[in-house]
């Protein structure tokens, strides 16, 4: 209603200014010619008068010249207008302005040509040597009676008439703008009073379209309108209260499906892509906002997705599937492709993409796997060894005291390994699930591995390997002195285990920056091949599965080295060349 009576009021407006504007452009124009006319009739008597008075002479082009050219430079202080004498063959011979020696031949000029044709030649063109519009009259003047008349041509500069037709717009603009301003009231004024009751019903409705359901009609008068205006708030009271509910429906959707572990991907039955939640543009490596609207192909995911995609589409059905994805990065993933239905018999809606991380999963069950048949491979093995040895016994040996003792003592041996392998087993699992408490406390460096090396000399000694320590004096750091004790033991045990007879193993300790220490244990064994350093951390993992079994190695021990480290929020790495010795580097924070 409002944009009704706005028409209205610009229609009524717009009467007038095109009336007002016509009327001024007829005006402009009439008085533009009109005061030329007047400016050209004043300019020909003038010229009449400069041909009666003026003594015409004929000769030599330059004496011409000269004459004429004073001659117009004289009376142009008289008409206060440039004057141009032309000869009948269209010399200039004198200009009040310009050099008459250096001007064009004018004998085709159109004012020229006019005078020649009608006595009196009239035209208005900008200058070819003044930049403004020009009015041009010239007239012939006869000289003799042998000769073909010579032309007077005057020429003004309109900006005069300029001048005055500005002021008359100006004029005539301002009425216009008061019309204009005269004209809006009134029709405003009119218009106001037929749809004032109506505008306000269209402004309330609109902010309803917009989702203002709070807006109301102001209903002052019981009539037609008045019931419109009642209807529109009672709809409105509706509206507020279901979208209310939706609001709310809305959220709680919104905030499961934001934090839901699990991908969620909605398309309709043509492909095109709905819905996507946070986790989803985490597993598809793209945002919403680059694929919702879009079809599916467009994700440029991999041949296999579109394809599972697709079939789903096309059957109707719910499909399973695990891919292995390798955009953003390499994981294994589960689709559920659930097909979605419509209300309405038979409808179709399209499908919801579920996409489940199953990476971790699959990794431990593999690594559970692996872990059970380790656990039940090494203690096979201990078992093994002391079931036979016993029957063999059981079965008469045990009559042989030589050999007796001999078996008596494998038995021995294999229990002490199976039941150190229990006691790493039962460590190592400790650590893992973080049942272990670490008691922080300063530990002094030098004197820590001092003391360590004490608990090895024997073990060292009945190889003859030499153990050597470089230590910055001075270095603490605050670590659970048992447990640090228990990774460098097992760190140089296994340097003493896997170096030759009269090798060396040593340690060095300097501060890596002002936050961490570095401890180095080296040895000149016989080193890790470097296909193996990236595996050695793992448990049961062996280089030299016999050597190791022989050394009465578990094959937990670097695995326990490796939580104890992180547990201190260090690390550990190893740098190893095979038959050049074996380097394992710990880093650890001075201060937890």
């Amino acid at each position: 209603m409002n944009s009704f009576r706005t028409r209205l009021t610009f229609i009524m407006i717009a009467m007038v200014a095109f009336s007002v504007l016509a009327a001024g452009i007829l005006m402009i124009g009439t008085f533009k010619n009109n005061h030329i006319n007047a400016l050209e009739d004043n300019m020909v008597r003038e010229m009449r008068l400069i041909a009666a008075k003026t003594e015409w002479r004929s000769g030599n082009v330059e004496e011409m010249i000269d004459y004429y050219t004073n001659e117009a430079k004289e009376l142009k202080q008289y008409t206060e207008a440039r004057v141009t004498f032309i000869r009948s063959d269209g010399i200039v011979i004198g200009d009040s302005d310009y050099n008459a020696r250096e001007m064009d031949n004018h004998l085709e000029r159109e004012e020229v040509q006019a005078a020649y044709t009608t006595g009196i030649g009239r035209t208005v063109r900008p200058s070819e040597t003044m930049d403004q519009s020009m009015i041009y009259v010239a007239i012939p003047v006869q000289i003799d009676t042998a000769t073909t008349p010579y032309i007077i041509r005057m020429a003004k500069s309109l900006d005069e008439v300029d001048q005055s037709i500005g002021k008359l717009t100006m004029v005539m603009i301002g009425g216009l703008i008061f019309l204009f301003i005269f004209a809006a009231l009134v029709s405003y004024r009119i218009a106001l009073g037929l749809t004032r009751p109506l505008d306000q019903i269209t402004k309330v409705a609109k902010r309803i379209k917009n989702m203002d359901y709070q807006a109301r009609v102001k209903v002052t008068k019981q009539n037609e309108i008045g019931e419109l205006g009642t209807a529109i708030n009672a709809m409105a009271d509706s509206l507020q209260v279901q979208m209310t509910q939706i609001k709310q429906n809305e959220s709680q959707l919104e905030s499961v499906l934001a934090n839901m572990i699990n991908g969620i991907v909605m398309i309709d039955a043509q492909g095109q892509i709905l819905l996507m939640n946070r986790r989803a543009e985490e597993v598809l490596g793209f945002s919403a906002r680059e694929l919702v609207g879009r079809h599916f192909v467009e994700a440029k995911q991999q041949y296999e997705l579109a394809q599972i995609i697709q079939e789903s589409l096309d059957t109707r059905r719910h499909i399973r599937e695990e891919i292995t994805f390798y955009f953003p990065e390499e994981r294994l993933l589960e689709l559920n492709l659930v097909p979605i239905s419509q209300s309405g018999p038979g409808a179709f809606g399209g499908v919801l993409l579920v996409l489940q991380d199953v990476s971790a999963i699959r990794r431990l069950e593999r690594m559970r796997s692996e872990f059970v048949a380790n656990v039940s491979h090494e203690l096979k093995t201990p078992i093994t060894a002391v079931k036979g040895f016993a029957e063999t016994l059981l079965g008469g040996a045990v009559k042989d005291e030589e050999t007796t003792r001999s078996f008596l003592q494998i038995i021995y041996d294999e229990s002490e390994r199976l039941n150190r392998l229990i006691g790493d087993i039962l460590e190592l699992s400790k650590i893992e699930s973080r049942r272990v408490p670490l008691i922080f406390s300063p530990v002094e460096l030098d004197t820590f591995i001092a003391n360590t090396f004490r608990l090895l000399e024997s073990e060292a000694k009945l190889k003859g390997i030499q153990l050597d320590k470089n230590i910055e004096a001075g270095l603490f750091v605050e670590a659970d002195e048992d447990r640090l004790r228990q990774i460098m033991m097992n760190l140089l045990s296994n340097g003493i285990n896997y170096t030759p007879e009269g090798g060396r193993v040593s340690v060095t300790v300097d501060a890596s920056d002002m936050d961490h220490i570095r401890i180095q244990i080296k040895d000149t064994g016989i080193g890790i091949p470097r296909k193996d350093l990236p595996r050695i951390f793992e448990r049961f993992y062996r280089v030299d599965k016999a050597r190791s079994r022989s050394s009465g190695g578990t094959g937990l021990g670097l695995s326990i080295v490796k939580h104890l480290v992180e547990l201190h929020k260090g690390t550990i790495s190893v740098d190893s060349t095979s038959g050049a010795g074996t380097t394992f580097i710990i880093e650890l924070p001075i201060i937890q």
